[in-house]
């Protein structure tokens, strides 16, 4: 089945799609007519029962009783018939009498909520209703709701009311009318009703979680229940002779599999009590009775290992499935159990089983073996007859190759048969198999039905060859071995403040804490509605105590508390470490705001993490928690500190931030602060102090309680003649830093070779960073629609899912080409670190094959400082500029941002330079004029990484700074980024329902003009060695005309002085009620209510460098771009019809004097803008 040459699945393989092995209930028979003494369930004993054993004659004689019953109180085939169930021998009962009867079980778990079990019924509609004794005696009978539901909305044929197989093998029901139920079918205990059932026949009944918090019925079938037993045994080596174990959720559908292995088998099932499923206790459990094969969930497995000090020696095997399994929880687990061999497996309750295997060797047999694979064990390859087919995400017909990342598609022949009254969704989610043709199955198993003679009588119950695929919405690729990797989900990925965050990557991180035992982040919403990332984590509590002591810290008195206050009390000074670790393996933004401490993890029934149940701190509690007694927080704070300390505890109160926790070197952002909090604190000080303006970049840069109070000092008593104030700061030590730290850099510089002019049509390698924000997409696009391929720099996880990011950006921008993949090399990693993170032989062969560097990578923030920006923005440049140093000689691109240009000096150069019948500012600039005085952190980074390329310029670089204004949207498509300010102020004018007057020109090109100059200009520099281009408008419009092109296209926004839109955007911001939108100019609000008419006006440039590259590039392309590009109202109108179509923007309220042409968006794009977002990608 698997390709000879590459390990990947052959699509139109023959699977066996007739192979029934026969139905569990007649194998379990057979077994019991083998071997009757066999022991076939042991319920081991608690602190109050005895152990109960139960041989393979008991089993059958109650299984035969029970069966009779049902089938002679009118139960069909096909009919549900319902199990309120506990974990023990009567579960086993009466699932294997329901398939006896022809029927489908499924189980009602008592732990379930009573709402919960009424849809369970309401889905279900069962005709008979099985109620195991102990379940009662242990949760209590059902609920009146329940039982009402029952009585009201069900046609029960028959009703169980206490079912429990007494000690000595005998079976009884409960009494009605003065006997027991089953009294009359005692007589039947030796034979089964021998009810014919067939592969198509449904013996199970299982759910799942659906759309609106109403799970789904999936309905299985007998194939899959006995198809795949015989390969388990034989590759894995179960027989007879294994003791299993009970350890599933009851009302998981891995439970069928604890069940019906052993019985298929002949084997033993052991059932441990609820007291021993525990931590510490279960490890215990298996030594005693010696377990032998065990299925797991991860979670249930971080059970077994948790805090556990037995070692269990006669454990050979070990199943997962459920959830992605980590190699940290594997090594515990062998290092309690040496002679486990760990299998992952992956399935779906849609597969009906576990379909896949990748199998870990003992650490007896291999003790170095998970030193050789990566953190996440892979899914591996399908079991005998089943495919893991990874299939192209824009193109189904196309099997992913190895390293590509795709969707996981499951093929087989045990597949469940639908969702119980979901026709579409069964539709959507089970697909027929579109690589080959149907019928070829059919015909073939025509003949050999007549080549048999004779048609097996189940074929009553079989629909004949189906060759179908399950889409299981999870991600993945293959490796070079053929074994599937699972790298997430298909809507794994969040979006954040503008930023795209992958989960998994946090818990990645998370997971190699040493004092991290168990974690899992969230996106939860906080009292404000706003997204807030929270991560839970399990402590290792047999480090913790060490670790503690290495700091000389004692524990928490109240050890045996677990309340939500006390652990955030006791583990804080863990959850600081952790935060921490995550600052230097994170962005930012991806580090959680929240890092809540559990004792352990809550599971759901079915022995998952229960992630709805997992606590989202009240307010008051991480208050409680951070409470710190007065002498705790050091010296006095001034009035200004503690009216400070007041906002900021308004603003983060949510947060557990209270005004008396606060000291004067807490920080803004450790406390939970966030852009977007930011933007309402600069609000509250402008309440506070009306005459002061503090630029939004001071609690960037100075983000301490005392810094940033004392910068508001300064503001009010600029020389320093209150007594009262914190100690004064310097003058902004970033005005003029930003210069001299580039100036220190740039004598670093070492020559360079020059590159001698590329010659068009040759093929060129070029190393590009940044290819995963909206204009390095459409930079990638432009190079590769040029002779030679592509290396992208990407900050990932690993290789695939390097490459998933740049092919989601790309699809999402509608952008995406199918022969991109074999001329684009992604390589995993990070601007800030040497020779960004490559391994030395990479970096090494970079250097000799590359002949163009195109730095377009760079963290694109308006109110982070300087030094925040220095790693990603100018220590970057410096990388690149090295790899331009060793090896073979190579053109250099930098994308700049005409933000260097935003000082006075620069205005009034533009204006004496029209006034003399020039262009505007000069490509050739010194940048001399913006020595200081940049008002923003990533201008300053700009201006540094200019001038340090500048200078490497002068040691012989080839190359060009390109220079770009605003960046809009894509002028065919209307494709656009819906975090540019321009964007932005659109949607922002319309919530506002009214557009500032303002007469400013604006320097915005499309996106795919950029893209063309910035290509062009690294592989054409149009001045020898080093040149700059600046990227201008033709014609500019003004802003009056751009947000006018609001109202020409029908929505009501009236032109107002710039005052009265500013008041009107201040109110919207102060309605904190709930009831509005959030503005789309709130992560801009202190740029759009400062003085948007004097900071939005832009000097004219001169662009003939530019020009002349678009000259130069017309021998590669045949096309001549050189006339320049621009923003018209007419493309306004088409990135309005994206906006709308997006559902970023409202249609407008009427017809206006210019029609719309809507856009058409593909799911791919509709779902991709989701999780896209930023201007240039790190």
């Amino acid at each position: 089945m698997p390709s000879p040459t590459s390990g990947i699945p052959d699509p139109k393989a023959d699977l066996d799609w007739s192979g029934f092995k026969g139905p569990i209930h007649e194998i379990f028979a057979g077994n019991a007519r083998r071997y009757p003494e066999q022991p076939c369930v042991v319920e081991t004993a608690t602190s109050k029962i005895s152990e109960r054993r139960f041989t393979y004659k008991q089993i059958f004689e109650a299984t035969s009783v029970l069966s009779h019953h049902l089938v002679q109180n009118g139960i069909q085939r096909g009919e549900v018939v319902m199990i309120f169930a506990h974990r023990g021998v009567d579960l086993v009962v009466a699932i294997m009498a329901v398939l006896a009867a022809g029927a489908t079980f499924s189980v009602l778990d008592p732990l379930y909520p009573p709402d919960r079990q009424c849809i369970y019924l309401e889905v279900s509609q069962p005709r008979a209703l099985v109620v195991i004794d102990r379940a009662t005696r242990e949760a209590g009978p059902l609920s009146d709701q329940v039982r009402d539901y029952v009585e009201e909305h069900l046609q029960l044929r028959t009703e169980i009311p206490a079912l429990e197989l007494k000690d000595d093998g005998t079976l009884v029901g409960g009494v009605k009318e003065g006997r027991d139920v089953l009294e009359e079918q005692q007589k039947l205990r030796t034979e089964l009703p021998g009810v014919l059932v067939g592969p198509d026949s449904t013996p199970t009944l299982s759910f799942t979680s659906g759309s609106e918090g109403k799970p789904k019925g999936v309905k299985g079938r007998h194939f899959s229940l006995t198809h795949y037993f015989p390969w388990m045994a034989a590759t894995f080596g179960l027989s007879e002779n294994d003791k299993f174990t009970m350890l599933s959720g009851i009302a998981h559908d891995p439970i069928q599999r604890d069940i019906f292995t052993p019985l298929f088998l002949g084997a033993q099932l052991l059932v441990p009590s609820k007291e021993d499923i525990q931590h510490e206790k279960l490890a215990e459990w298996m030594r005693k009775y010696g377990a032998t094969v065990t299925h797991l969930t991860p979670a249930m497995g971080q059970i077994l290992v948790g805090g556990a000090s037995a070692i269990f020696p006669n454990l050979h095997h070990s199943f997962f499935v459920g959830d992605l399994l980590i190699k940290r929880d594997c090594r515990r687990l062998q290092n309690l159990a040496p002679n486990v061999r760990i299998v992952n497996m992956y399935g779906t309750t849609e597969t009906q089983r576990a379909v896949s295997y990748y199998e870990l060797p003992s650490c007896t047999e291999a003790p170095d073996f998970l030193d050789s694979i990566g953190e996440v064990v892979p899914a591996g390859r399908g079991m005998n007859n089943v495919q893991l087919l990874v299939v192209d995400r824009e193109d189904r017909n196309k099997i992913c190759q190895p390293g590509q990342s795709g969707e996981i598609y499951v093929r087989a022949g045990g597949l469940a048969e639908e969702y119980l009254g979901l026709p579409d969704l069964t539709a959507t989610k089970f697909v027929d198999n579109w690589f080959v043709d149907q019928q070829m199955w059919v015909e073939g198993d025509k003949k050999k039905v007549e080549s048999q003679g004779a048609a097996e009588p189940w074929r009553d119950f079989y629909r004949g060859p189906r060759d179908r695929l399950y889409r299981s919405g999870d991600l993945g690729h293959y490796g070079p071995d053929g074994n599937v990797h699972c790298t997430g989900r298909v809507d794994s990925q969040v979006k954040i403040r503008g930023f795209r965050i992958e989960l998994g990557e946090i818990d990645s991180h998370l997971s190699a804490h040493p004092l991290v035992r168990e974690n899992v982040t969230l996106l939860k919403r906080d009292a404000y509605e706003e997204p807030t990332l929270v991560s839970y984590i399990v402590p290792e509590m047999k480090r913790w105590y060490d670790w503690l002591e290495e700091r000389g810290a004692k524990d928490s008195d109240s050890v045996d508390d677990t309340s939500m206050v006390t652990l955030l009390k006791r583990f804080k000074y863990l959850r600081d470490d952790v935060r921490e670790h995550l600052k230097k393996k994170l962005p930012a933004y991806a580090v959680p705001s929240i890092i809540v401490p559990l004792i352990r993890f809550p599971l759901n029934p079915n022995g998952k993490i229960d992630r709805p149940a997992l606590p989202f701190p009240e307010p008051a509690h991480l208050v409680a928690a951070g409470a710190r007694r007065p002498s705790q927080l050091g010296a006095a704070l001034t009035p200004t500190e503690k009216t400070m300390a007041g906002i900021w505890a308004e603003l983060l109160g949510d947060r557990g931030v209270s005004a008396d926790s606060i000291s004067g070197t807490d920080s803004f952002f450790d406390l939970g602060g966030h852009s977007i909090i930011a933007q309402r604190l600069l609000f509250k000080i402008r309440q506070e102090w009306k005459d002061i303006d503090v630029p939004m970049t001071t609690i960037f840069q100075y983000p301490t309680l005392r810094a940033f109070s004392a910068n508001i000092d300064q503001a009010m008593d600029p020389i320093g003649l209150r007594l009262d104030t914190a100690e004064a700061i310097e003058d902004d030590p970033e005005d003029e830093a930003y210069s001299a730290d580039a100036r220190d850099l740039a004598v670093k510089l070492t020559e360079f070779k020059t590159r001698e002019p590329l010659k068009p049509g040759e093929e060129v390698h070029t190393f590009l960073t940044g290819a995963t924000g909206f204009l390095g997409a459409y930079i990638l696009r432009d190079i590769l629609s040029r002779p030679g391929k592509v290396t992208v720099l990407v900050r990932a996880q690993d290789i695939d899912a390097a490459l998933g990011r740049v092919r989601q950006t790309c699809s999402a921008y509608g952008i995406w080409e199918e022969g991109w993949e074999s001329r684009l090399e992604p390589l995993v990693g990070d601007l800030e670190k040497e020779n960004f993170g490559l391994e030395p032989n990479t970096w090494n062969k970079l250097a000799d094959s590359v002949d163009v560097v195109i730095h377009n990578g760079a963290l694109v923030h308006w109110v982070l400082p300087y030094s925040r920006l220095r790693g990603p923005n100018v220590v970057s440049t410096m990388t690149a500029l090295s790899m331009c140093a060793v090896g073979k000689p190579k053109k250099f691109g930098l994308v700049s941002s005409t933000s260097v240009l935003d000082t006075d000096f620069f205005v009034k150069l533009s204006e004496k330079s029209l006034a003399e019948g020039g262009t505007g500012v000069p490509e050739a600039d010194d940048l001399e004029g913006a020595r200081k005085g940049l008002g923003t952190g990533y201008g300053q980074s700009k201006w540094a990484a200019e001038y340090i390329t500048r200078q490497a310029g002068k040691r012989g670089l080839s190359g060009c700074v390109i220079r770009p204004g605003y960046v809009l949207g894509d002028p065919e498509s209307g494709t656009t980024n819906t975090d540019d300010f321009l964007v932005r102020i659109l949607k922002g004018c319309i919530q506002l329902k009214s557009r500032p007057d303002i007469t400013n020109t604006i320097n915005m090109v499309p996106v795919t003009h950029v893209a063309r100059v910035v290509v062009a200009s690294s592989f054409n520099p149009p001045v020898s060695p080093l040149a700059v281009a600046q990227i201008t408008s033709h014609p500019r419009i003004t802003v009056n005309e751009f947000l006018g092109s609001l109202e020409n296209f029908g929505y009501n926004v009236p032109l107002v002085p710039y005052s009265e839109w500013k008041q009107n955007m201040e109110t919207y911001v102060s309605d904190r009620s709930g009831t509005k939108e959030e503005n789309a100019l709130l992560p801009l609000y202190h740029f759009v209510t400062g003085d948007l008419p004097a900071d939005t006006k832009a000097p004219e440039l001169d662009d003939r460098n530019a020009a002349g590259a678009l000259k130069k590039d017309q021998a590669w392309t045949g096309q001549d771009w050189s006339a320049g590009g621009a923003v018209t109202e007419d493309t306004v109108g088409v990135y309005i019809s994206y906006l709308i179509e997006l559902g970023f923007m409202p249609k407008p309220e009427k017809q206006g004097v210019k029609a719309l042409v809507m856009s058409k968006l593909t799911d791919a794009m509709r779902e991709g803008m989701k999780l896209v977002g930023g201007r240039r990608g790190v």
